[in-house]
């Protein structure tokens, strides 16, 4: 069809929901290709530039997601927001009666997101090396549905996180605020003993999927 909506796609696949308050769930996975950070302790990196992947029709997505028989759909990367057509994307998904969340590092504006999609942000710290691109305006469009994520490698990352907490006032927008261990990076009962100590806002997650399948499986 002329003139179609495309978007470069790394790959599509059925499986559960690894990580967030969704984790367990079954979840069709949508990873779109290219990234703007270089997250030290990034998992994706093959999906990391546009090469890496091949454009595909939002109604081909479409087609892919009612194929799956899975009502929930994650739409990730790479950094999604990259791509102008993602709100497109979202809004096709919504009318088709798809709950839609979006994983997004909080690097790209997120206003032009149809109030539907569930935004789960991940706030890097400081041993990501990208502590600095986060756009502070983007909690202005978050909301109590909404997921704030921080990757925890040290413990200058747990002291960052608590501190953006506290500093903008981050538990008043949602309580869904999550700390999740860097895999290979931190042993979880080290993160654990944190919470545990510090009695934040939020909870701990571990990456299912990790554990379930190797650290290097795809599609999963």
């Amino acid at each position: 069809m002329a003139n179609e909506t495309t978007l470069i796609i790394n790959e599509t696949f059925l499986s559960i929901q690894g990580e967030s308050t969704y984790a367990g769930l079954p979840c069709f996975f949508i990873r779109l290709a290219g990234c703007n950070l270089n997250c030290f302790y990034c998992d994706t990196t093959y999906a990391k530039k546009t090469q890496d992947g091949k454009a595909v029709a939002i109604t081909k997505l479409l087609e892919l997601a009612e194929a799956s028989d899975c009502r929930l759909v994650l739409i990730t990367g790479g950094e999604p927001m990259l791509q102008s057509g993602v709100s497109k994307l979202c809004s096709a998904l919504i009318n088709k009666q798809f709950q839609v969340l979006i994983e997004t590092n909080g690097s790209v504006a997120l206003n032009n997101l149809p109030k539907q999609v569930i935004k789960i942000m991940d706030i890097k710290g400081p041993s990501s090396g990208e502590a600095e691109n986060f756009l502070l305006e983007n909690l202005n469009f978050l909301n109590s549905r909404d997921e704030i994520k921080f990757v925890i490698a040290d413990r200058a990352d747990f002291d960052y996180a608590l501190k953006l907490i506290k500093k903008h006032h981050l538990s008043e927008i949602t309580n869904n605020i999550l700390y999740s261990p860097s895999f290979g990076k931190i042993d979880p009962k080290e993160l654990a003993s944190w919470v545990i100590e510090q009695l934040p806002p939020g909870r701990m997650q571990l990456q299912l999927h990790k554990y379930i399948w190797s650290t290097d499986t795809r599609g999963v």
